[in-house]
């Protein structure tokens, strides 16, 4: 495996570990991560950095097998040029049901890798 592309899936896993820490911080509550716009930044942000991480590695090796990658790409673009349309509850289903996926899908490419 390249050097680039271990550094871009340890980069994502690492944003997951942040994505849930937030969900601790909220005790995996919607209400209370709605209520609190820096954890929804944060969140941004991190969702954002995954997206730039996953476009890099498909740019160079575009045989990794990354389920949602388009859409992943697609959020980061929305957030990155469109932050007006991203509302919490969006960030909240990205991070309660894709989030575990990618988290798996990252795991497993790097078992496959090593």
């Amino acid at each position: 495996m390249q050097l680039k592309i271990l550094k871009y899936l340890l980069d994502i896993q690492s944003i997951i570990e942040e994505i849930e820490t937030i969900k601790n911080l909220t005790n995996n509550s919607f209400d209370v991560f709605k209520s609190d716009i820096i954890l929804q930044r944060a969140t941004e942000r991190d969702l954002e950095i995954i997206g730039e991480a996953v476009k890099k590695i498909i740019e160079i090796e575009p045989d990794i097998s990354i389920s949602a990658a388009k859409n992943i790409i697609g959020l980061r673009n929305i957030i990155s040029h469109s932050y007006d349309s991203v509302e919490p509850e969006l960030l909240w289903g990205i991070i309660q049901q894709n989030i575990p996926v990618l988290s798996l899908e990252i795991s497993l490419i790097l078992e496959r890798k090593e």
